[in-house]
Parts: structure tokens; C-alpha cells; sequence
């Protein structure tokens, strides 16, 4: 996984009304946390951050005044109805650091046939792996799942370098027989004998 190297700059200025002025200048505000240190209040620029934020578990090199932070998006707040960034915690981390991340389950193949249906279970799988190389997601085959059967997290091949950090017993997807509705005429009927 290649880094994206982003500028940052300190912010001074705190609360809801220097947030505010931040974003108006279309810059993010977040914070650096980890290590020990204390927690370090940037400001970014909204839309190379919100392109590099489009990878799942990204590594980011961020410039803050001539130092360099390597750092992964811890948390992410986003505007409820228009989805731009308000807020992004970021976690510092080495070169050799083992992080736990949430890694987007994707699955390939098709289930048997017969109107089953796919449930997901977890829609990430939490995984511990090395800071400089997270894996951007884990892929699940399903191809001939009947109704009843179901993959847990220990079935599923991780990434090199990469252990499982939830129970390996945890159903992960699950396939399940599809509801047949009841026809329309023995709804009706069954309304009829209700009055009666």
C-alpha cells in the first residue's frame, strides 16, 4: 500500500466556532494522537483529504510545519446529509507497528441456486497488521453457499502479515433461504375468517 502525502498546518484555535472558520476555509480539522504524546490540532485541505480518504485504512504521510507524521484515519465525521468531512482522528504509527483496522469484506463467486439470500454478519473484519502495509480489504468466496450454511472469520484467508483481531468463531456472512410471501388470495381469505 503506497502513502499519500498530504500538508498540514497547526491549528491554535479551538471549539465549535474555530471548526466552523476552518471548514469555510475548506480545510478539515483533526487531531494527531499516539505514542505518548500530546494529542497535535492541524487543519487540512478538504478535498485532497477527502480523495485520499477514498481508500479504505490509508497511510498517510502529513507534513506539519517541516516535521513528517506518518499516521491512519482513526475516526471520521462526516456531515449527515451532504457527506463532506467536519472532523478526521488520526492515529500516529511507525514503520514495524502492528495497528488494528477494519478491513471492507468483498466476496466473489455465486450461491446456489434456489432464491437464497446473502446476509452479512460483519460488514468489516477487525484485523491486527503492520502499519505500513494494511491490506485494503479481504476477500470472501461464496460460490455454491446453500441456505444454512454460513463463513466465520476463521475461514477466511488474511492477507500476509495480517491476524485476526475479533473471535475466529464469529460469523462473519451467513446464507439464508429466501421468505416466500403468502399469496395474496390466502391473505385475504384468512382476513375474511377473522371477521366472521
Amino acid at each position: 500500500m503506497a502513502e499519500v502525502k498530504l500538508a498540514a498546518e497547526v491549528r491554535t484555535n479551538f471549539g465549535k466556532g474555530a471548526a466552523r472558520q476552518t471548514r469555510r476555509e475548506n480545510k478539515v480539522p483533526g487531531v494527531i494522537y499516539g505514542h505518548g504524546a500530546e494529542p497535535q490540532h492541524v487543519a487540512i485541505d478538504s478535498h485532497a483529504l477527502m480523495m485520499a480518504l477514498k481508500t479504505p485504512n490509508v497511510l498517510l504521510r502529513l507534513d506539519v510545519d517541516g516535521k513528517s507524521a506518518l499516521v491512519i484515519p482513526k475516526a471520521v465525521q462526516r456531515e449527515a446529509i451532504r457527506g463532506f468531512l467536519v472532523h478526521v482522528d488520526f492515529l500516529a504509527v511507525k514503520k514495524g507497528e502492528k495497528v488494528t483496522v477494519e478491513l471492507p469484506i468483498q466476496t466473489e463467486g455465486e450461491l446456489a441456486p434456489g432464491g437464497n439470500l446473502l446476509e452479512h454478519i460483519l460488514n468489516t473484519l477487525p484485523v491486527e497488521a503492520e502499519a505500513t502495509h494494511i491490506p485494503e480489504s479481504v476477500t470472501v468466496s461464496i460460490a455454491g453457499l446453500d441456505a444454512g450454511s454460513s463463513v466465520l472469520a476463521k475461514d477466511i484467508t488474511l492477507p500476509a502479515g495480517s491476524s485476526l483481531a475479533v473471535d475466529a468463531d464469529a460469523v462473519v456472512l451467513q446464507v439464508v433461504a429466501a421468505q416466500a410471501e403468502a399469496p395474496a388470495e390466502e391473505a385475504a381469505e384468512a382476513g375474511a375468517e377473522a371477521q366472521a
